[in-house]
Order: C-alpha cells, then sequence, then structure tokens
C-alpha cells in the first residue's frame, strides 16, 4: 500500500478546503467532503463514506491537538458523547457488514439516507440560532442528570448517522449541544465536538475498512491538503464569525441533497 503515491491535486485542494471549514466551525468534515466525493468525483457512497470517516479521524486528530492546546476542549461533553456514540457505531458497522456479507447495501439506500441527513444539517445550520433559543426558553433551568443522559442519547444517534453516512457529528451536534449547555462558550463545544469525531470516526472508519470500503490512495491525496487546512482553521476558529459563513453552508447543502435525490 503506497499511501501517498499519486496525489490528486483536485482531490488534495477539496481536502484543504475542507479541512479549513472543519477547524473554524466543527461543521463540514462529512456534510461536505463525502457528497463532495459522490456527486463530483462519483465514487460510490459506500467508499465515499468509508474514506471519508478515515479521512475525518486523521483530519480532527489534528484539530483536537490545536484546541486542547487552546483549552477548548471540555473533555466531560466528550465522555457522555462517546458513552453513547462508541457502542452504537460498532453495532451500526456490524449491522453493515452483515449487509455486505449478503450482497451489500443498495447504492441507491445509502445515497438516499445521504440526502436526507444532508437535508437535517442544512436545517440545523440555517436555524441554529432559532432553534437554540427556542429550546432554551421551553426548557427549564438545566438539570446535571437530564443533561447527561441527553447527551449520551444524542452521542447514540450520532454514532448511527456518522457510521452510515458520515454526515450529522458538526452541524446536528453543534446545535443540541448548544442546546444543553448553554453556559458553555460556543469555541469550547466546537472542540468538544471535534474531539469526541476522533473516536468515533476512527472506529466506524476501521469497520468500513474491514468491509472493503476504503480508498487508501484517495485517502492520501484528501489528507495532504486537509491536515494543513485544519491547522489553519483551528487556529483563527476564535477570530472569526461564522455569521455568514453557516447560511452559505447550509444552501449548499441543500443544492447538494436536491442533487443526490435527483
Amino acid at each position: 500500500m503506497h499511501f501517498l503515491t499519486g496525489i490528486n491535486p483536485l482531490y488534495a485542494l477539496s481536502g484543504l478546503a475542507v479541512g479549513m471549514l472543519v477547524g473554524l466551525t466543527g461543521v463540514g468534515g462529512g456534510s461536505l467532503m463525502t457528497p463532495l466525493l459522490v456527486v463530483l468525483f462519483r465514487i460510490h457512497p459506500a467508499t465515499a463514506v468509508g474514506t471519508d470517516l478515515l479521512y475525518a479521524a486523521v483530519t480532527k486528530s489534528v484539530g483536537t491537538g490545536v484546541h486542547g492546546w487552546k483549552k477548548t476542549v471540555d473533555w466531560r461533553v466528550v465522555a457522555r458523547l462517546a458513552l453513547g456514540s462508541l457502542p452504537a457505531a460498532g453495532i451500526t458497522i456490524f449491522l453493515l457488514a452483515q449487509a455486505h456479507a449478503k450482497g451489500g447495501v443498495s447504492s441507491q439506500l445509502l445515497t438516499d439516507v445521504l440526502a436526507g441527513a444532508l437535508i437535517a444539517t442544512a436545517i440545523a445550520m440555517l436555524f441554529r440560532d432559532r432553534l437554540v433559543a427556542f429550546f432554551r426558553r421551553r426548557g427549564g433551568a438545566p438539570s446535571p442528570t437530564r443533561t447527561a443522559v441527553l447527551t449520551v442519547i444524542l452521542g447514540a444517534v450520532l454514532g448511527v448517522l456518522v457510521s452510515m453516512t458520515s454526515v450529522g457529528a458538526g452541524a446536528i451536534g453543534m446545535t443540541v449541544l448548544l442546546i444543553l449547555y448553554p453556559t458553555l462558550p460556543a469555541s469550547r463545544l466546537v472542540g468538544s465536538d471535534i474531539a469526541h469525531a476522533v473516536p468515533l470516526t476512527l472506529l466506524a472508519g476501521f469497520g468500513h475498512w474491514l468491509i472493503g470500503d476504503v480508498n487508501f490512495g484517495l485517502l492520501g491525496s484528501l489528507l495532504v491538503g486537509s491536515i494543513p487546512g485544519v491547522i489553519v482553521g483551528s487556529l483563527i476558529s476564535t477570530r472569526l464569525s461564522d455569521r455568514y459563513l453557516r447560511p452559505l453552508m447550509a444552501v449548499v447543502l441543500a443544492l447538494v441533497a436536491w442533487k443526490l435525490l435527483s
């Protein structure tokens, strides 16, 4: 396996752009990379998901290092999310492996689930502030026990969604975390969200590798661009507002979802 031979400049450039978005907002890894691979580069959906998961694991490991250095990771939140996501991811990968042994999950089904995840992500990104404000008004005073339980449940949902589509840990996870932890700074939640994605995507990516859904040549090209991209994005994440970036990304994701369904 020659990991870094035959680097494709277009894949590397895509990795650079997506890596910067991940570092800046904690959003954009699977939400952009997987549909980009499927729609633009015509990669099979299963291979796109499996390759993107390992790509995300490496990229977000770098982002976690930067956020950890800046002390913008709440490891309590990370542990709660992982408590739900890792078992859920393991079960999902097991079921996908069983389906693969019987002929594989159909490309159309994976495409439809991916499109649905993208639409949910776009809604979460576009209306995040309104959703957060609405649920904070209705939720009353935060209960530590309820917050912990709901965080574990959120992790389980993300474990299933990410394992199937590589989408959801960023925008959907961040929106719910903002509702559950109103007193934590957004930058700290971004760092926690990125840190949680590392074990989740690593486990799910390893499972997809065992199934045979990883293209290591493609993975190497993506990482050449994404590693410097996520470092730059993470370093400047507290200096830039995503006020205009999030609506733009939401529109792009909705258009991609429409393209996948058409």
